[in-house]
């Protein structure tokens, strides 16, 4: 099969030019036949359409055409702007084909359990772009617009300024800076990325479908993409490990959770993230959202650190409250696991990448074998792999959808769930509009391109209350929500579809208060970030999911107002589920007041 690929490309390499000389001579073979009469005049204007039209091929930026799509992407029919996407990845491939050296990375074979080889060789070695390669442009591009502005000072963590600082004569200035900027991409992540328990089962009485892989229903770290997460703004440790390292991985900077394997049953336990920066690993815990403590709670540890000094992993318990599962013993030896896709080693991306400049430049191609060679050599890593889950999380993904095609209960929970973005619906749209421009720290409007900024658009989804009872009779509120009494409608099928868009609208309220509140303090606003978090969404009258989250949040923004004594009671929640780092957080900064 791959004999015959490389045959297929080096015949297509050799067809172009052929072509060309086949229009060239074309007409004069026309002309042979028909002689020296007028119609000379008509083979002539052939001739000339066809020299425009290659021209006009050749000319054609489709590179240029893919980032226009991908940077509007969620303004588009996503059908049709995946063909399109792939339409003028391939045209381009055409015209800079590729080379005929593809050969699979070695650290394939970590996952030879989960895909079919055949399948391996579709998204590794195929030498066409194909939709599904979309939804991967799609992460590289929103994670590198994310990156883009969260790497700033506004996104440094107060707890590691004095630290950060003095590491760059350590480290020097290069090293520093790519570990500055990795505890930036921490630090927006926890607070960006609700926490959720590993396993999350739904509201409702639902019969779990049957899934492939062994995988459950809701299951920890594949029942969402690591787009969804950043998407949705919640998700389990093991999804905030995904946004985490998809952030660093746009940014050029090495970073991969690290499992504890079982000598009994093989096993894989997941307990950190490691940052390779030069010869270090630094640990950041995702599941306690905050970075681990160095030696005398000073800075970030390092593996080695946490292998030698038995304070370190100690120091991550909270006496009398909880109790850290793994200690220095436990973490002596970790397998390095890679949060990459298949096709994010293929060799199509790999020849992407290497023409993407400037504006467009992006990270689609990531050498497993080579990152592989670099965390292998730190010490305290006894292998790479690739990891699992974001693969289970795709196969979860399409099974999933499947299965709520066939059971409509299923498919109300599945579909439902997130409807204030994903619904075909104006309300919708708008309200997905304004998550985007806020992923692409794009808060206020911008005049000049007459677009609107992501503050006022979720303003818009803030209705009164008095509005949203009275959507009965608000025919401008109901077509917005999808709403329509079609003739013969039952009355209490009406009243259930009234019910069910106050409730949507309710939570889109609630939803958009609180990314207005994580909005105004990633700009700065500490002083209206604190009301909002305080009056707006911890209300007793506003209480929802996002509450536990805020109360860290606003946690967050009073360390900023010098409030840190009110910081560390909130920190000391009883019962948020981020509370055992939250608790660790309390005692770093105690700490810091007592230096």
């Amino acid at each position: 099969m791959a004999s015959q690929t490389r045959s297929f490309k080096r015949y297509r390499t050799f067809v172009s030019p052929l072509r060309i000389v086949r229009f060239a001579i074309a007409p004069l073979l026309l002309l042979a036949v028909i002689g020296c009469s007028d119609d000379a005049s008509v083979v002539q204007k052939i001739q000339v359409q066809r020299q425009a039209r290659l021209q006009t091929e050749t000319k054609q930026d489709h590179l240029g055409e893919v980032h226009s799509l991908l940077t509007r992407l969620i303004e588009l029919n996503q059908d049709e702007s995946r063909r399109q996407i792939t339409y003028h990845l391939n045209r381009w491939l055409e015209s800079v084909p590729m080379s005929d050296n593809a050969a699979k990375p070695e650290l394939l074979k970590t996952i030879s359990d989960l895909l079919p080889s055949e399948r391996v060789d579709e998204l590794v070695l195929g030498d066409r772009f194909q939709r599904s390669d979309v939804s991967h442009l799609r992460d590289a591009y929103l994670f590198g617009a994310i990156a883009k502005w969260v790497d700033s000072p506004q996104s440094d963590d107060p707890l590691l300024t004095t630290w950060l600082a003095d590491q760059e004569q350590k480290l020097g200035a290069d090293e520093a800076n790519r570990l500055r900027t990795a505890c930036r991409f921490f630090d927006w992540t926890i607070r960006n990325v609700a926490l959720e328990p590993f396993v999350a089962p739904p509201a409702l009485q639902i019969t779990p479908p049957e899934l492939p892989l062994g995988m459950v229903f809701q299951g920890a770290g594949y029942r969402q993409t690591d787009y969804e997460s950043v998407w949705r703004g919640t998700g389990d440790a093991l999804q905030r490990t995904g946004v985490f390292t998809q952030l660093c991985r746009q940014a050029g900077i090495t970073a991969a959770m690290l499992a504890i394997q079982s000598t009994e049953t093989g096993q894989l336990k997941p307990w950190a993230v490691g940052v390779l920066v030069g010869e270090n690993v630094y640990l950041f815990e995702p599941a306690l959202g905050i970075f681990v403590p160095g030696p005398d709670q000073i800075g970030i540890a390092t593996l080695a650190q946490a292998r030698t000094d038995a304070a370190v992993m100690r120091r991550l318990n909270i006496p009398g409250f909880y109790d850290y599962p793994f200690s220095k013993q436990d973490v002596q030896q970790n397998i390095a696991l890679l949060n990459v896709l298949p096709v994010g080693i293929s060799s199509r991306m790999r020849h992407l990448e290497s023409r993407l400049a400037g504006d467009r430049r992006m990270t689609v191609y990531t050498d497993v074998d080579q990152v592989a060679e670099r965390l292998d050599a730190a010490a305290g890593i006894a292998g790479v792999r690739i990891w699992e889950v974001p693969i289970l999380a795709e196969v979860y993904h399409a099974a999933l959808e499947q299965a709520a095609q066939r059971d409509p209960l299923l498919g109300f929970w599945y579909f439902s769930r997130w409807a204030i973005m994903d619904a075909d619906v104006e309300s919708s749209r708008l309200f997905s509009l304004a998550r985007w421009r806020h992923l692409h720290g794009q808060f206020d409007n911008d005049d000049e391109a007459s677009q609107k900024g992501a503050r006022p658009l979720y303003l818009s989804q803030r209705k009164p209350e008095f509005e949203i009872a009275d959507l009965r009779i608000d025919v401008d509120l109901q077509k917005a929500y999808g709403i329509r009494r079609e003739l013969g409608m039952a009355p209490e099928v009406y009243d259930r579809q009234v019910q069910q868009a106050q409730a949507m609208i309710r939570l889109g309220k609630q939803t958009a208060t609180y990314w207005l509140s994580l909005i105004q303090y990633d700009d700065g606003r500490y002083d209206t970030a604190e009301t909002w978090f305080r009056k707006r969404v911890l209300d007793d009258s506003q209480l929802s999911h996002w509450s536990p989250a805020a109360r860290y949040n606003l946690g967050r923004t009073i360390e900023h107002l010098e409030k840190d004594d009110q910081a560390v009671e909130l920190y000391k929640h009883t019962g948020d589920i981020q509370e055992h780092g939250n608790r660790i957080r309390a005692r770093l900064i105690q700490k810091s007041e007592s230096d």
